[in-house]
């Protein structure tokens, strides 16, 4: 085990232990599910509960429920009678997601979407005080031009995967769109004098957004 692994490790055993029902839920999907490392996990999750308590939300927006880890770990700090709209491209994964919100007892409060993002935002008539991304990595931008000028004042978001396995750090290929898209999101985001930000080196990167 290498010393980064070692830390990762030392990290988990000092942080709460991760909800059963979250557990069950990655299990499951490393079991059945293509692409399962693209699950939050616990120590994101954690972070993601964490964000969501002390912003304490009435309305969530998650773009990309995946099987619905962060969707569960952002519902635990929504408002009594607050809503999560959660937005996922594929639908073969509904069933899954669908089966842990009602493990988690958060049904009533989840409201999930299949289709496309780009298509979907425009019909919400929700004000979002907290917004997850973790969608089409291509399409980051597209999201927050949607999104920006519908946030009031003092709202988050939180873009997921923004260090992009380190392929950030380097010329992308020309076929590499999606690691096109995190860089141009990047960019963008930096020149962005209405928003605060900080991207926090968690797993893939978590870039941290406010409104001014």
């Amino acid at each position: 085990m290498n010393r980064l692994n070692e830390i990762h490790q030392y990290i988990l055993s000092h942080i709460d232990e991760e909800d059963p029902v979250l557990t069950e839920l990655d299990r499951e999907t490393n079991l059945k599910v293509l692409g399962a490392r693209m699950i939050s996990g616990h120590l994101q999750g954690q972070v993601l509960s964490m964000i969501s308590k002390m912003i304490q939300p009435k309305y969530i927006l998650e773009l990309g429920t995946f099987t619905g880890y962060s969707a569960i770990c952002l519902a635990k700090g929504l408002k009594p009678g607050g809503k999560l709209v959660t937005i996922e491209v594929d639908d073969e994964l509904e069933t899954l997601a669908k089966k842990y919100f009602e493990k988690a007892e958060i049904s009533e409060s989840v409201d999930l979407r299949i289709g496309s993002a780009l298509e979907i935002i425009p019909t919400l008539t929700e004000t979002f005080d907290l917004v997850f991304i973790d969608a089409d990595k291509r399409e980051y931008l597209q999201y927050y031009n949607l999104l920006i000028d519908r946030l009031q004042s003092g709202a988050f978001l939180i873009a997921d995967n923004t260090l992009w396995s380190g392929k950030v750090l380097g010329e992308p290929k020309a076929d590499d769109f999606q690691t096109k898209g995190i860089l141009e999101f990047n960019t963008m985001l930096r020149n962005d004098n209405r928003v605060e930000k900080v991207i926090l080196p968690l797993r893939d990167g978590m870039t941290l957004i406010r409104k001014k």
